[in-house]
């Protein structure tokens, strides 16, 4: 290991919290004109394979296993079976439902980092450390390659915002790209509000689900969630998700002395692979257009990332049925087998009471309305969702020299080329 890795290990929090700026200006970076005109007098320099695990497994990486909810009054003595996966990750996501997935790309190709049903990489010490080295060679094992060289969506407009197009996705840059599989959050928060006596109703078309009734001894009367509400908070919560992974790889940036930033200027239907453009094909997601949508529906990648929902699925009770197989079977975060972190951990997994025929019917009745009424689903927003962005890059610090006052970059940017590659300052 380089130096550099050391110092990182040593680097604090709070300087990273303070120290945290959006850094633009990467090796290889030309502004043509205006206060800040300026041509990089260094070619563009590729993060090195540990640079980008480290990059990458800070925006998605494993961090052992997900400690569970305890308990609600409506279900008690029984754990709550609402997460989906058993391992935790660098971020946090709603009821534990786990349903991002983190893509990137650099020079060398689109690549997916497949950590979301990963098991934990190792046990934590007496004190709580996991090793950080034990977690890049981890790292290297779950990297999948997708495609041979640098995501093909071209950095200029419309796909990229119209001040974005001279940095992002250039030569030398590693571009992280968290996505959401929203149709499974919406259909495990359907699952989660019917487990809390919960259900509901078509706000749209102003009526109850057709058939809601036979289910009546699951839910409380009157207490409903309006779809397009549902929708809209699931939305949120993947947005939070996304954006989380994002500002723990920023940090991560701050302690490696790399530049770059977190954002959002990227058209979210070109990256998924709806740009309408062949030369254009993204991640290269399958995704559909209907009369009744306002925009083009991604619901997944064959064979990566499918999204819980047709075509991937046949229909809405296949989706549950793979909902529950995801909580439940072995590796799962309620099957007892599954380890964890727990003194008798199969008996804290086996604690959780597995969704029985009457609960999955339920809630795909309630999924496949959405799907029949709307055609897709989820109904009012889209199946797949990427949000937030991080651009990882090495910094250029005679830009910063040029036009800021001391102290625009931190001590690690300064030492990086030094402490990482064996170069001078």
């Amino acid at each position: 290991m380089p130096p550099g890795f050391q110092d990182l290990l040593e680097f604090g929090l709070v300087e990273a919290l303070l120290g945290r700026r959006s850094r633009r200006f990467f090796r290889g970076a030309h502004v043509p004109d205006g206060v800040f005109a300026y041509r990089s007098q260094h070619p563009p320099m590729p993060l090195s394979a540990l640079e980008t695990l480290l990059v990458v497994g800070g925006c998605g990486g494993n961090t052992g296993w997900h400690h569970l909810i305890r308990r609600a009054d409506r279900y008690a003595p029984h754990l709550s079976n609402y997460a989906a996966a058993a391992g935790g990750r660098t971020f946090p996501s709603a009821a534990g439902f786990h349903t991002s997935q983190t893509f990137f790309t650099d020079d060398t190709g689109v690549y997916l980092l497949d950590a979301r049903d990963a098991p934990a990489h190792a046990e934590r010490d007496a004190d709580g450390a996991l090793d950080l080295e034990t977690a890049v060679e981890w790292l290297q094992g779950r990297v999948r390659r997708l495609a041979e060289g640098r995501l093909r969506l071209p950095p200029e407009v419309p796909y990229v915002e119209a001040h974005n197009t001279w940095v992002v996705n250039q030569p030398g840059t590693l571009l992280v790209i968290p996505v959401a599989d929203l149709a499974q959050h919406v259909l495990l928060a359907i699952a989660y509000m019917l487990q809390n006596g919960q259900t509901v109703v078509d706000d749209v078309h102003r009526r109850p689900i057709p058939g809601i009734e036979r289910f009546a001894d699951l839910y409380d009367e009157g207490r409903v969630w309006p779809l397009t509400f549902l929708e809209q908070w699931s939305l949120a919560e993947v947005t939070a998700e996304l954006a989380t992974a994002c500002y723990a790889g920023a940090l991560m940036l701050q302690g490696m002395g790399l530049g770059g930033w977190m954002f959002d200027g990227i058209d979210p239907f070109a990256m998924l692979g709806a740009s309408g453009d062949p030369a254009v094909p993204g991640l290269g997601f399958r995704y559909d257009a209907d009369e009744r949508w306002p925009s083009p529906n991604p619901t997944g990648l064959a064979g990566v990332m499918e999204g819980a929902c047709p075509p991937h699925v046949p229909d809405m009770r296949a989706a549950v049925e793979a909902m529950c197989a995801r909580k439940f079977e072995r590796g799962g975060p309620f099957h007892p087998e599954t380890p964890g972190p727990w003194r008798d951990s199969p008996e804290v997994r086996g604690a959780a009471q597995v969704h029985d025929e009457r609960f999955r019917a339920c809630v795909a009745l309630q999924a496949q309305y959405v799907l029949d009424t709307f055609g897709k689903f989820p109904g009012t927003v889209p199946s797949m969702v990427c949000v937030t962005y991080l651009q990882a890059h090495h910094l250029d610090v005679d830009f910063y020299d040029r036009f800021f006052a001391p102290g625009a970059y931190l001590r690690t940017h300064a030492r990086h080329m030094e402490r990482w590659h064996g170069k001078p300052a």
